[in-house]
């Protein structure tokens, strides 16, 4: 068995980051989390690629 483990992607993710949010929007992400049944990793990443210009 391999020794990686974890979720297949085609998009390998090579760095972390950390944030901190208040309570409101931490709510507010899992909420729409739960709502469209992702992580809040996901959402966090949708959100910040339809925020940032396009490169």
């Amino acid at each position: 068995m391999s020794p990686r483990t974890g979720r297949p992607t085609d998009a390998r993710k090579e760095f972390a980051l950390k944030v901190r949010v208040d309570a409101k929007l931490h709510e507010r992400i899992v909420d729409y989390a739960e709502e469209k049944n992702v992580t809040k990793a996901e959402v966090v990443r949708k959100a910040l690629d339809e925020y940032l210009p396009k490169k």
